[in-house]
């Protein structure tokens, strides 16, 4: 299973950019997952339902399951948060795994970059950026610089970075 990830200050885009770059994938034959960060306590349940309750009352995970969905939430009491590395085992193998966030870790990322947020660019600091999506053609860098708005484009460099072109071939066939 490759991984990419999308690396980017808050309010750069890269919810946006991943809502549009998804379905590109799938229309090129990938299989696609994506691993989210969140820097803030979240919950993807709500409370009065059995599942948030069973949570309260201490379980450690609850799994939930339809005809539709299932979903396992994990509640990490007084440990410490898990790496990228001890998360990916949990995701069932696909083509590509893209990671939204986790800026961090050590896996190839393309940096999503808007001058006009004001804050310095990540790929000075990390070596493990390959690529810069922007909407500001001029910005200084020795990396790759893809539009931002060019969706193809950018997937086309994940593709050629990740060594996908294989697979999207033997899709389309």
């Amino acid at each position: 299973m490759k991984v990419f990830g999308l690396a980017g200050w808050s309010g750069s885009g890269k919810t946006t950019l991943l809502k549009q770059l998804i379905p590109t994938l799938v229309q090129r034959g990938l299989k696609v997952s994506t691993l989210k960060h969140a820097h803030h306590k979240f919950d993807v349940d709500k409370p009065g339902k059995d599942s948030y309750e069973h949570r309260e009352a201490g379980a450690s995970e609850v799994m939930i399951s339809s005809g539709n969905r299932w979903a396992l939430m994990h509640e990490l009491r007084d440990e410490k948060e898990p790496t990228l590395e001890e998360l990916i085992p949990h995701m069932t193998p696909v083509d590509i795994l893209l990671i939204e966030g986790f800026k961090r870790e050590s896996h190839k990322k393309l940096e999503i970059f808007r001058p006009a947020l004001g804050k310095r660019m990540l790929h000075k600091d990390d070596p493990n950026i390959i690529g810069v999506a922007t909407d500001d053609a001029e910005i200084d860098t020795s990396l790759p610089v893809i539009d931002l708005n060019n969706i193809e484009a950018i997937a086309d460099f994940i593709c050629a970075s990740c060594d996908l072109q294989n697979k999207i071939r033997k899709a389309t066939d």
